[in-house]
């Protein structure tokens, strides 16, 4: 598949409902901005954001700017939308930040609370910025959060429940990465590439962090804007075919110049006359 240029990449965000008019429903996005604003700690995923953010106003006009729902107070049912521009403006910072890894043969670490939607997304980012020269950290074996062991496989870290892929919201996973790599005296990753509260554990923590966030997620956005994450990609974080992110990913490491060079077939000399 040829890698897309942006317009068609934009066309390909819409067409598959990664952005554009998305599945997530006005009323649930305001739900989670409110409940954000009133302090309930599920939705900060792990970010510390204090009384920065108690109008959940304020969080609405931030999602409009950073993820492009709609900024009317107004409206409070039916459609709302991610931006998908603001989308591909995103990937394009995301592509600067995992060049910047790949030329400093960084350590990172690459996580998901997503792993129906997500996984193949960072490890195929893991794969690329290995081959680039980088180090995919590996995690702590035996770790234990959330009632559920902290797994990782394609190079993703991920909890696991009953023998299930866990989706979750909670920093608690990430939390117990860091502190076991800490405590063996491990080097911490120079960059975390993650989602929910993975990333934003990563971040309150002071490591650098970019990932990606669904319209109803508003901490991360908010975390990008106050400077703790350095890149939130607005995206539908759970489509009905994983494979519709192909192309964004391609996209993004195209971007980042991290694709691999396709196979070039020897030129077939032409028989002397």
């Amino acid at each position: 598949m040829p890698i897309p240029s942006r317009a068609a990449l934009v066309d390909h965000l819409v067409r598959t409902r990664i952005a554009g008019d998305v599945a997530t429903p006005r009323d649930n996005n305001l739900s989670h901005y409110r409940k954000l604003a009133n302090g309930d700690r599920h939705y900060w995923l792990g970010l510390e954001l204090g009384d920065h953010w108690t109008d959940e106003q304020d969080v609405l006009a931030v999602m409009a700017e950073r993820c492009g729902v709609n900024d009317d107070p107004a409206h409070r049912q039916g459609q709302d939308t991610i931006d998908p521009e603001l989308t591909v403006d995103a990937l394009e910072r995301m592509a600067a930040r995992l060049r910047k890894a790949a030329d400093g043969r960084e350590r990172v670490l690459f996580a998901t609370g997503h792993p129906g939607g997500l996984l193949d997304v960072h490890r195929q980012t893991a794969d690329a910025l290995r081959r680039a020269g980088c180090e995919i950290v590996r995690i702590p074996s035996g770790l234990i959060a959330d009632e559920g062991l902290v797994v990782q496989f394609a190079d993703v870290a991920m909890l696991e429940r009953g023998a299930t892929l866990w989706h979750t919201h909670s920093p608690a996973p990430m939390a117990a990465i860091l502190d076991a790599m800490a405590h063996l005296g491990r080097p911490l990753p120079d960059l975390v590439v993650a989602d929910h509260g993975w990333a934003g554990c990563a971040g309150q923590r002071g490591l650098d962090a970019i990932g990606y966030a669904d319209c109803n997620d508003p901490a991360l956005f908010l975390g990008e804007s106050e400077g703790t994450l350095q890149v939130t990609v607005p995206l539908d974080d759970h489509v009905t075919d994983p494979r519709f992110y192909d192309p964004m990913t391609d996209y993004l490491l195209h971007a980042a110049g991290l694709l691999e060079e396709e196979p070039t077939e020897p030129a077939v000399e032409e028989p002397a006359a």
